[in-house]
Formats: structure tokens, C-alpha cells, sequence
């Protein structure tokens, strides 16, 4: 009788970002404004990538990649986040529920290997730069870009494949603003111990595998700065390594909050702002970041608008 009624459950409710009716329109607007600037950002950074040929080396790949990645990560729940803020019904089927989190989950995952990616090819290109054209080859970028996605993948496949045995009997309404995974186990009536137990092994281990990367990455090109005598050399150094470093710091620091961090000790509006930050904010952040504190970026940018005027 119970998985009568659980299969009855195939619609959930979404609260939102909020119960008041007054705040749903301006943060409408706020939210529609950072959004179309996440995409304008991201998708101009490729195309400056992609017409630009100085900027075909690897460094400009990966920042690319990231740049795909995400505007994907900010397409995936803030336009069904626009749509509920001025919508009264915050239903989403099951099937949309699944299909945003594999969405989500896929983006996620595929910027932790892009970003722990990007800081090898930082270090390469530091520590052994004679070395550099020799080994960042095109072929190993381009096995590097495929094995971020196929991994980012492979790990959300997974989560998606586990949530079909949970089943949704006592309530449908989801805490959350977007379908995520920590939410949807809370309000299963099947025991969700096994995924959590999946949520932090891989999760875990994804994260903490690429922080180590990124850490041996910059520790490696920090004592290789601190060498140099030159400080033309060491003002190079931390531009090209400043602006990948912030983002990284931005990125893992809710990242580990949300799926780390044991869910019993996270509450819904904490999670909310964690998420928030890292679908919504971190993507916008990131193409600034890149262009700000790239002196490439900038000097591309400027001759294609001389040219285009």
C-alpha cells in the first residue's frame, strides 16, 4: 500500500526563494539582470576565444570550457527560478525534477575537473616553461577537456541512477528553489541512507581530489615565484595565477557546505544561500574575474571592439 501511494507522488512543489509576495518581483529583476549578464559574459568570453587566434593555447581552452560550463550551471535553475518567482503554482514533474538535477549535477561536477585542470596547466606553464609547448600538447588538452566531461557525467549518472529507488509518499514539497539532490532525500519516505553515503564518498572524493590538485598545483608555483629575482617575472606570475585562485576559492567554499557537509547539520535557508551563491553568483563572478585580471583577455577585447567600430 506504501509504494501504492508513493507512486501517487510524481509532482513537486518548490517554495522559492521566498514567501513574500512583495520581494518576488525585484528579485525577479535582480536575478533576470544577473542572469543575462552571466550569459552575455560567458558566451562573449568563448566567442572572444574562439575568433581570437593568439588565444588558442591551452590556458584559453580550459577558461573557455569554464566559461561553457557556466553559463550551462546558471541555464539549468535560474530560468525556472525566474519563471516560479512570478508564477503561483511551483510545481515541477518528476521527470523535470530528474533532468534538472542531472543537468546540474553534470555542470557541477565537470568545473571541479576543469578548474583542478586548469591549475596543472598553471603549473606547467610556471614551473617548466620551456617544457610547457612540449607537454600541455593540443592532444593532451584535449583528453583532459573530454575527461572532465565524461567524469562530470559518469558522477552525475550515478546520483541519477540512485534516486530512483527512493520513493515520495508523506510530502512533495521541496525546500529549495531548484530540484537538488540533499532536499529530495529529506522528503523521501524510502530510507536514503545509501545515497547520502554516495553523496559523500564521490562527492567527497571528487572535491578533495581536485583541491589537492589545485593546492600541490600553487604551492609548487609559489615556491617557483619566490625564486625569481625579477619582479616583471613575479608580476606575471601572480596575474596569470591571481584570477584562477580566486574563483577556485569562490567555488569550493558552499560546494563543501552543500554536499560534504552531513545534511542533518544544514538548514534549508543556510543550503538555499550556499546554493544560490554557487548556480547563480559564481558564474557570473567568474567571466569578470578571467577578463579583469587578464591582460589578453583585455587587449583582445579592446582590438575586436576598435575593429568592429
Amino acid at each position: 500500500m506504501e509504494k501504492e501511494n508513493a507512486s501517487l507522488l510524481t509532482v513537486f512543489a518548490l517554495t522559492g526563494l521566498t514567501d513574500h509576495q512583495e520581494l518576488q518581483v525585484p528579485l525577479f529583476l535582480v536575478f533576470l539582470v544577473i542572469y543575462l549578464v552571466t550569459i552575455v559574459g560567458n558566451l562573449g568570453l568563448m566567442a572572444l576565444i574562439w575568433n581570437d587566434p593568439h588565444l588558442h593555447i591551452p590556458m584559453y581552452l580550459f577558461l573557455g570550457s569554464l566559461a561553457f560550463v557556466d553559463a550551462w550551471i546558471s541555464s539549468t535553475v535560474t530560468p525556472n527560478m525566474l519563471v516560479n518567482l512570478l508564477s503561483k503554482s511551483k510545481l515541477m514533474s518528476l521527470s523535470e525534477c530528474m533532468i534538472q538535477f542531472l543537468a546540474f549535477a553534470f555542470g557541477g561536477t565537470t568545473e571541479c575537473f576543469l578548474l583542478g585542470t586548469m591549475a596543472y596547466d598553471r603549473y606547467v606553464a610556471i614551473c617548466k616553461p620551456l617544457l610547457y609547448p612540449v607537454i600541455m600538447t593540443n592532444r593532451l588538452c584535449i583528453r583532459l577537456l573530454v575527461l572532465s566531461f565524461v567524469g562530470g557525467f559518469l558522477h552525475s549518472l550515478i546520483h541519477e541512477g540512485l534516486l530512483f529507488r527512493l520513493t515520495f509518499c508523506n510530502s512533495n514539497i521541496i525546500h529549495h528553489f531548484y530540484c537538488d539532490i540533499i532536499p529530495l532525500f529529506k522528503i523521501s519516505c524510502t530510507d536514503p541512507s545509501i545515497n547520502f553515503l554516495m553523496v559523500f564518498i564521490l562527492s567527497g572524493s571528487i572535491q578533495v581530489f581536485t583541491i589537492v590538485i589545485v593546492l600541490v598545483s600553487y604551492t609548487l608555483v609559489l615556491f617557483t615565484i619566490l625564486k625569481k629575482k625579477s619582479l616583471k617575472g613575479i608580476r606575471k606570475a601572480f596575474s596569470t595565477c591571481g584570477a584562477h585562485l580566486l574563483s577556485v576559492s569562490l567555488y569550493y567554499g558552499p560546494l563543501l557546505f552543500m554536499y560534504v557537509l552531513p545534511a542533518s547539520q544544514q538548514e534549508d535557508g543556510q543550503g538555499m544561500i550556499d546554493s544560490l551563491f554557487y548556480t547563480v553568483i559564481i558564474p557570473v563572478l567568474n567571466p569578470i574575474i578571467y577578463s579583469l585580471r587578464n591582460k589578453q583577455v583585455i587587449d583582445s577585447l579592446t582590438k575586436m571592439l576598435k575593429r568592429n567600430t
